[in-house]
């Protein structure tokens, strides 16, 4: 296998496994020639961005495991700085081991090496004869020594003129004055020199771990009335509000948990619709799960934490300043009635492009915008399942029905309107190439007005089996 990556104009061979290269195929080819090289290996396009992105996860998961500085390296690697943190893990050489095996069993092959400076470690890494590489302090020049110059990190241009000029290793350069060198290979090229050997600086721009909002309160006493829980919440959702604030965020949802004396836990949650950190309206919200906490013999212990935020900006409130009117915004008591009977229970119907009645509907959140609604007449209540109708007389092809029963009632119409063809969405199954229904608006002796439709033309058979139902009801 290799994988193709657009450089410059052309596409070339950025990866290749060890079968292709044993077939010739190196990082660099032109993808034609590989391609007429090995016309039947199995060549696929690059995906930097899922490179880059499974690396980042890697690094979250070493500043959680292995050490507090971890980074993407500019290519396929992960720097960690070991600094006051190797002797955790048993050594250099001990986590070295530790952590190949870790890759192993995520299925990937590695290569580690641990040096003074990150360039050092970068080069070894790639071009040591090891697997496991450890430079021993003031050993950095004579690891370095005998590896490639491209072990530098060079660009493409210093490469080349390198090989122009004779350069092979990295030995060959550090003999070499720095003003000839430079004019020879560029200043970058003197820089990577020196970051690798230690002569120039490189810090490590670390990834940084994204820690849930949370807060906690030890009590010196247990607790178990209605009203110590609410101050708890309250001092909790002060904390709270202060950490959002200086990360500049909102809480979308709040997980409270109480532990009891007996080592129990209590847990309850909270949603809101729009991102938030006013106390007063999360402590209100709060305040409606204190009946669901058991406190037993008593509560010791709370931690409040915001799983799901989002940005939280600051609001313009001139046009409220100046007397203006503004819409006013539901979400507080959307809030409100969805934390007294769930938050599913709360919604918005918002039109789909759809010509199929069930599916021309979706529940959306209460405060979004419901958008524009087609011009067609739907009644109020449409069922989100239609029901059959029983006994039916009608007058084929095209007249509404004249009598029918339904839910064990008997209905005689006096008017209707119709019909209203919808034909089946073909693209969705096979069953709905030919389907049709026939929508009828209908009204009873009792001045009910109910919509039900037919399946089926009336003329072709495979249009329908020409049964009635009832799909909706009319105010």
């Amino acid at each position: 296998m290799a994988l193709i990556g657009k450089v410059g104009r052309r596409d070339e061979i950025v990866a290749a496994c060890p079968a292709a290269r044993a077939l010739g195929i190196h990082v660099g080819m032109v993808a034609t020639h590989a391609r007429a090289l090995v016309s039947d290996l199995d060549f696929r396009a690059s995906e930097p961005e899922a490179d880059q992105a499974l690396l980042d996860r890697l690094a979250l998961f070493g500043i959680r495991r292995w050490s507090p500085i971890a980074a993407v390296s500019p290519s396929d690697g992960i720097w960690l700085d070991l600094t006051g943190a190797a002797h955790l893990h048993g050594g250099e050489e001990r986590f070295c081991q530790r952590l190949q095996a870790f890759c192993r069993r995520a299925g990937f092959t590695a290569r580690i090496a641990i040096a003074e400076t990150p360039g050092a470690a970068h080069a070894l890494a790639r071009y040591g004869r090891e697997d496991i590489g450890i430079i021993p302090h003031g050993g950095v020049v004579k690891a370095l020594s005998p590896l490639p110059v491209a072990a530098l990190r060079l660009e493409g241009g210093a490469l080349a003129a390198a090989r122009k000029f004779g350069f092979e290793t990295i030995a060959d350069l550090i003999p070499v004055a720095r003003g000839p060198l430079a004019r020879r290979l560029g200043l970058a090229a003197i820089d990577r020199l020196d970051q690798a050997l230690g002569g120039k600086a490189e810090p490590i721009t670390a990834r940084e771990d994204v820690v849930i909002p949370a807060v906690e309160r030890r009590l010196l006493e247990p607790i178990g009335t209605a009203e110590a829980i609410a101050q708890v919440m309250y001092d909790l959702l002060k904390d709270l509000a202060e950490v959002l604030q200086r990360r500049g965020l909102g809480a979308r949802s709040l997980r409270l948990t109480a532990l009891r004396v007996d080592g129990g836990e209590q847990v309850v949650a909270i949603g809101t619709s729009r991102p938030t950190r006013e106390v007063a309206h999360l402590l209100r919200l709060l305040k409606l799960r204190i009946e669901r906490i058991d406190p037993g013999m008593g509560l010791e212990q709370f931690r409040l934490l915001a799983p799901h935020t989002e940005p939280l900006d600051a609001e313009n409130l001139g046009a409220i300043l100046a007397g203006e009117s503004t819409v006013r915004d539901p979400a507080r008591l959307v809030d409100v009635v969805a934390g007294r009977i769930g938050q599913g229970a709360v919604f918005r119907i918002a039109p789909v492009e759809s010509h199929v009645p069930e599916r021309a509907v979706r529940p959306t959140s209460p405060i979004a915008t419901a958008g524009s609604w087609p011009a067609w007449q739907r009644p109020v209540r449409l069922f989100a399942r239609p029901e059959p109708l029983s006994r039916v007389i009608a007058l084929l092809p095209d007249q509404p029905p004249r009598r029918f029963e339904w839910r064990g009632r008997s209905y005689t119409v006096v008017a209707g309107d119709g019909p209203e063809r919808i034909h089946g969405e073909w693209w969705r199954r096979n069953g709905e190439v030919w389907a049709v229904r026939d929508y009828y608006r209908v009204e009873d002796e009792g001045g009910g007005r109910y919509w039900v439709f037919r399946r089926g033309d009336g003329v072709a058979g495979e249009t329908g089996d020409l049964s009635w139902w009832m799909h909706g009801v009319f105010a």
